[in-house]
């Protein structure tokens, strides 16, 4: 318990002041690759997961889930914030259980989308959206350990495009208690910095999904955390297809040479 709250204490402070690049791992071996590549904290992918076990994205249980992430948190010495997609369930309730589950596991840090799963209705109604960020804020700070309750405002990423809805939903979530604020999708500058005019809690942005932003630019407008969501298991599953595809088609493996070492790999996992 006791790295548990020390990982929780060193997650709140990374969000205090400055900027920082939080990339996801969807195994433990990634997350050891990451903490070895000298992140200071990882997030989780719920996409990448699902697709490394053959579903698709969403489709895997809270069970699956969680147990992933425990994985990962024992695997490194840094702390983890877990993608807990819509928190399973639409009831305040269930979303507070699943963020004291996570808590329970080791976890740092999780959130929590305003997403249904229902095409025809892809939001939450703005006031349960609000009452299950407040069951997950109440649920976060009865953990032992420091816990950052991430709230996303998902209506661009469903396909939405009511920028206002967002900037609403954003500062309801903040009311409600959230630590951090997050809209995935944000794909200029002058969106994320509308969104900081807005709020005054942090906020996190997604980046590597076609929004050429650099570090820099997001970091000198007021931006927090930066996370890469899915973007890292699908550069490694591009690398593969591609290396497979010369096998295939060539019958040349010059691609398979661009591979790491079995040594080098080797190095950065445990004995056991």
């Amino acid at each position: 318990m006791e790295a548990t709250f020390e990982k929780g204490c060193r997650f709140r402070d990374l969000h205090e002041s400055g900027c920082f690049v939080m990339p996801n791992a969807w195994d433990a071996g990634s997350a050891r690759l990451l903490e070895q590549a000298g992140f200071a904290a990882i997030g989780t992918t719920s996409a990448g997961f699902s697709w490394s076990a053959g579903l698709k994205d969403g489709a895997a249980s809270r069970d699956a889930v969680l147990k992933n992430a425990a994985a990962i948190a024992e695997a490194t010495s840094l702390p983890v914030s877990a993608d807990l997609l819509n928190g399973f369930g639409s009831s305040p309730e269930t979303v507070a259980e699943t963020i004291f589950l996570a808590g329970e596991l080791g976890l740092s840090g999780g959130s929590i989308e305003d997403t249904t799963g229902d095409p025809a209705r892809p939001l939450f109604e703005l006031a349960l959206s609000v009452e299950r960020i407040e069951a997950a804020v109440e649920a976060a700070r009865k953990l032992p350990q420091s816990f950052v309750l991430c709230a996303r405002a998902d209506g661009l990423f469903a396909g939405l495009k009511d920028f206002d809805d967002i900037i609403v939903r954003l500062q309801a979530y903040e009311k409600a208690g959230a630590d951090l604020l997050y809209a995935p999708a944000l794909m200029t500058l002058e969106q994320a910095k509308a969104v900081l005019d807005n709020v005054d809690k942090p906020i996190n942005v997604l980046c590597g999904i076609g929004n050429e932003v650099s570090f820099t630019e997001m970091r000198d407008v007021g931006v927090r955390r930066i996370s890469l969501g899915s973007t890292l298991y699908r550069a490694a599953m591009a690398a593969m297809r591609s290396a497979a595809n010369e096998v295939r088609d060539e019958g040349t493996f010059a691609e398979l040479a661009g591979g790491l070492l079995s040594g080098e790999l080797n190095a950065l996992m445990r004995e056991k």
